[in-house]
C-alpha cells in the first residue's frame, strides 16, 4: 500500500486538515489545501522518537471519560467549597511516582490532572518519574495517590510505546 494511502496516516492528515482550519475558524478551499498540506508535510517528517505508535481506543475513550468525570466531580466539590462560609481545606503536596513505562506520558498525566479544579501539579522530575501534586484536603491523599496511578495504567493502555511494547 502507498505510504500516503495507509489508513492511519490519512486520519492523521484529516486530524490536522480540521485543526488547521478550526485555528482559522474558516473552512476554505485555501485553509483546506493549507490543512492537507501541512498534514501531508507533518506526517512525512516522522519527528519524534521512533515507535509503535499505537493506538488502543478503547482505553483512550475509557481515559477521556475518566478525566471528564474527575472534572465535573471536582468541579463540584471545589465550588461547593468555595461556597461554604467554613474552610475545611487542608493543603498538602504529595509525590506520586510513575513507573518507567508511564514515562512517556508524563505531559498527558500533568494536563490530566491539573485540568481537574482542586488538584495540581507543580513539578515534574522527568527523570525520576515523579509528578509533585498539590492537593486541597490532605485526608484525600491515598485516594488521589491511587487515581493517579489509574491513570497512568489507562494512558499506557491507550497509548503504548515501544518500551511497553518490549516489556509485554
Amino acid at each position: 500500500m502507498s505510504e500516503l494511502l495507509r489508513p492511519r496516516r490519512l486520519v492523521n492528515i484529516i486530524v490536522l486538515t480540521v485543526v488547521w482550519c478550526g485555528l482559522w475558524q474558516d473552512v476554505s478551499a485555501a485553509n483546506l489545501l493549507a490543512g492537507v498540506a501541512i498534514g501531508i508535510g507533518v506526517t512525512s517528517a516522522r519527528l519524534g522518537p521512533p515507535s509503535r505508535g499505537g493506538m488502543n481506543p478503547v482505553a483512550l475513550v475509557k481515559l477521556g471519560l475518566l478525566v471528564l468525570v474527575d472534572l465535573v466531580r471536582s468541579t463540584v466539590s471545589v465550588a461547593s467549597e468555595i461556597l461554604t462560609p467554613t474552610d475545611y481545606t487542608e493543603e498538602a503536596i504529595v509525590a506520586v511516582t510513575v513507573p518507567d513505562a508511564g514515562r512517556q506520558h508524563l505531559l498527558l498525566l500533568t494536563i490530566a490532572i491539573t485540568l481537574t479544579p482542586g488538584t495540581a501539579v507543580v513539578d515534574t522530575d522527568p527523570d525520576t518519574g515523579t509528578l509533585y501534586l498539590h492537593l486541597l484536603h490532605q485526608d484525600k491523599r491515598e485516594e488521589t495517590v491511587a487515581h493517579a496511578q489509574r491513570l497512568v495504567r489507562l494512558a499506557c493502555e491507550a497509548l503504548p510505546t515501544n518500551d511497553e511494547g518490549a516489556r509485554a
